[in-house]
Parts: structure tokens; C-alpha cells; sequence
């Protein structure tokens, strides 16, 4: 079982500190998936409202090369946070994003907006490979820690559609950047002070070795190579699942679906956020679960039942369609935890943010070659029957390569010897 760290006795204001730490982490979450989710929404208002006479096909490719700095800007932002400070870079992406963000809301050009959303996504990179360490050297608890911090992603992505449709309605689509932009930076502000007030924490580097353990040099370069295959066959199934099972679920619930919320996009759309609303769920367990058992067995179990499930849905029809996709994206979020927590013991300290970064690439960077297989295979078959059978082998890929990470060690960190008596005076 997984025990957090022995570590330094801390005084109330560092314990203090640390708490207030993974507060700031937690935030951070909701603004970076609420920041680069919720422009395509916006996209459609600022249609709907007559921007520039653009439509939402002009629109839409202007977030193209801030997405993809989501993911190629993640590992300098990570070297940075290693090389000079975690609370100062998570201070930047508060900032840089919310000012980002205000620089869309008073976009007068296409030339602008898209300026504006190439910021959001160069700041919305900073988070993932310096706060996700920044939770595990402030967390006792760390899968507990990064479950919770997974919540509330899925918070951000959520309710991001929501936040834009209603502020674009009630005011503007400028009010749509401009009150998340705001807040942001007033998040930004409060970080500053209190990191020049020392209520904050750049967290103890003794717990991200996970469990107490001390990985060799031998075995972190293993387990980081075979963690960055696993992560890329995770990154490929979770985004060829995510662009696929809209259209999946319209084609083979399509008539049940429109009996209960009508035609068009509501039904499918209803049971997407459904499943990715379990799925999150779920990571909390999979935090509670890597804090207690070991980190290997959890991560390649993961990948052998995401196996068996799609295969399931490959050839699932009805509402039990809709619980094997839930199902499915339970696993891939349930193994998160665990696998931070693995790559923290497999990255050495000083390029930890580095490896992070690394790992958030892999997971951006699947996307468009999961997008365009999803999107061909649909239009040569007319369903997803063989994407699914294509992620069950990655799945199987997977499980075999985990096999190889190094097994969990025994702490090797012990308890300091109890003092020695104090000579007695003779009698």
C-alpha cells in the first residue's frame, strides 16, 4: 500500500501555506478548461451578433494555433517552472491568461481576436506541467489531491458552453471573454500577494517520489519511456472516444434519444456530458485507490479493462451503450492519479516540471491524428465499429508495456532512531 512520505514536521503557517496552494490549483483547473473550451460558443454568438459580417467558419480556425500551443508550449513552461519558481510561473498563467482574455473582449480585427486566442492558448499551457507537480509537493494525500484537482476540470469543461451562452445572450460576446477574464486576473492578483506574504508553498520534493520510495537512475529512465508510450495510447483512445461518441450516439440512439429531448443535437449532447460527467466522478476513486494500493496494478488494470470495454461498445447498442462509454471514460480519468503520481516517481526532481510537460504533448498532441481516424474511418464505413477495435488494441499495447515499469519498492526512507537518553546525574 501507498503511504504518503515521511517528511519534515511543518509549522501551522507552512501547513497553512500548502492548503492555500492546492486552493490556487484547483482555481487554476476551472479557468484553464473553462478558457479553452468555451470559445466555439462564443464563436457562434459572435456570429449570431455580426462581428466583422465573419461567420462562424471564419471564426473557428482562429483558436487553431492557440490550441496547439496548449500542448507544444506545455514543456518550456514546464523547464521554466523547474528552473525558476512554481508559484511565479502559476502567477503567470493567471495573469497572462486573464489579460489574454480581455484582449479578446476588446478585439476590433480578425487580426486581434486572433492574437488574443493565440495568448490564451501560450498561458493556458503553463498549467498542467507546473500545477499538477505544484499538487503532489503540497498534498498528503496525493491521489486523494489530484482527484479532487481533476474534478474540477471536468468543473471548467462543463460549465464553460454555459458561462459563454449565457453571458453572449445577456450582454455580449465580449462580456463572454470579459467577466472569466476579470476574474482571472483578480485570482492573479491575490496569488502575487500572497507569495510575497510567504502564504503560499512551492511545496516539499520529498513526497513526489510517491510512497517514499527512491527510484534509480536505471529505473526512471525505464519507467518514464514505457509511461510515454502508455500515456500516448491513453491520449489516443480518450480523444478518439471524445470525437466520436456525439455522432456514435446519434447514429445508434438517434430515434430513442429524439423520443425524449426532440431532433437536433440535444439528445446527443445530453448523453456526452453525462458520460464525461461519471468519468470525472470516478477520478476521485481513482485518487482513493492510488493512495492505498499500488500504483502499477491500478495503472495497468486500467488500460486491461478499458480493453475489454471497447470492445463492448464496439458493438453496443441502446442505453447500455451509454454506461459502457461512461464506463470507459471512468477508466481513462480513474488512471490519471495514479499515473501523475507514477511519473513523479520516475522524473528526477530538478526536471520534473520538464517531464510533466512532456507527458501534456503527448496527451494535446494525439488529438488531430485521433480526430482524422475517427473522422475516416466514419465516412468509409458509416459507423465507429473499427475505431473501437483500434482502441482496444492500444489498450492491450498498453497493459503489455506497463507490465515493464519497475515494481513498487519498499520505502526506503526510515524513521530517524529515537533520541538517546539523557544521562541521568549520579547519585
Amino acid at each position: 500500500m501507498n503511504q504518503p512520505s515521511p517528511a519534515a514536521s511543518l509549522t501551522p503557517a507552512e501547513e497553512r501555506a500548502e492548503r492555500t496552494s492546492l486552493v490556487f490549483a484547483n482555481i487554476g483547473h476551472v479557468f484553464i478548461h473553462l478558457f479553452t473550451a468555451m470559445y466555439f460558443t462564443i464563436a457562434l454568438a459572435m456570429e449570431q451578433q455580426g462581428f466583422l459580417q465573419l461567420t462562424y467558419a471564419d471564426l473557428t480556425p482562429l483558436w487553431g494555433l492557440g490550441a496547439l500551443l496548449v500542448g507544444l508550449a506545455a514543456m518550456p513552461a514546464g523547464w521554466l517552472a523547474d528552473r525558476w519558481s512554481t508559484t511565479g510561473m502559476m502567477a503567470v498563467f493567471f495573469l497572462g491568461l486573464g489579460a489574454a482574455g480581455v484582449a479578446c473582449a476588446f478585439a476590433d480585427s480578425k487580426t486581434m481576436l486572433w492574437l488574443g486566442l493565440t495568448a490564451i492558448g501560450l498561458f493556458s499551457a503553463i498549467y498542467h506541467p507546473v500545477a499538477i507537480p505544484w499538487v503532489v509537493r503540497n498534498a498528503k494525500q496525493r491521489g486523494k489531491a489530484l482527484g479532487f484537482n481533476g474534478v474540477f476540470g471536468n468543473i471548467g469543461v462543463g460549465v464553460a458552453a454555459a458561462v459563454a451562452g449565457v453571458l453572449s445572450d445577456l450582454i455580449s460576446w465580449r462580456a463572454a471573454f470579459l467577466v472569466p477574464a476579470v476574474l482571472c486576473l483578480a485570482v492573479g492578483v491575490a496569488l502575487v500577494w500572497c507569495r510575497r506574504s510567504g502564504k503560499v508553498s512551492e511545496g516539499q520534493d520529498a513526497r513526489m517520489s510517491s510512497g517514499g520510495t527512491a527510484a534509480t537512475k536505471g529505473d526512471m529512465w525505464r519507467g518514464f519511456l514505457v509511461l510515454a508510450l502508455c500515456m500516448t495510447c491513453m491520449g489516443l483512445i480518450f480523444q478518439a472516444a471524445q470525437s466520436a461518441l456525439p455522432k456514435l450516439f446519434e447514429i445508434r440512439l438517434g430515434e430513442s434519444l429524439a423520443g425524449l429531448f426532440g431532433s437536433g443535437a440535444s439528445g446527443p449532447a445530453a448523453m456526452v456530458a453525462l458520460v464525461y460527467i461519471v468519468g470525472s466522478i470516478v477520478q476521485l476513486v481513482g485518487g482513493h485507490l492510488a493512495d492505498r494500493y499500488p500504483l502499477k496494478r491500478i495503472y495497468v488494470g486500467s488500460f486491461l479493462a478499458q480493453a475489454l470495454v471497447v470492445v463492448l461498445v464496439a458493438n453496443s447498442g441502446s442505453f447500455l451503450l451509454v454506461g459502457l462509454a461512461a464506463l470507459s471514460a471512468a477508466l481513462s480519468t480513474g488512471a490519471l492519479p495514479a499515473e501523475n503520481m507514477l511519473l513523479a516517481r520516475f522524473s528526477p526532481a530538478k526536471h520534473r516540471g520538464l517531464a510533466f510537460g512532456a507527458k501534456y504533448v503527448l496527451a494535446f498532441g494525439t488529438a488531430p491524428l485521433a480526430i482524422w481516424a475517427a473522422a475516416h474511418i466514419l465516412e468509409t464505413t458509416g459507423e465507429y465499429v473499427r475505431l473501437f477495435y483500434a482502441m482496444a488494441i492500444l489498450g492491450v499495447v498498453a497493459t503489455l508495456a506497463g507490465l515493464l515499469l519497475p515494481a513498487d519498492r519498499k520505502a526506503e526512507l526510515v524513521p530517524a532512531p529515537p533520541p538517546e537518553p539523557a544521562p541521568q546525574a549520579a547519585e
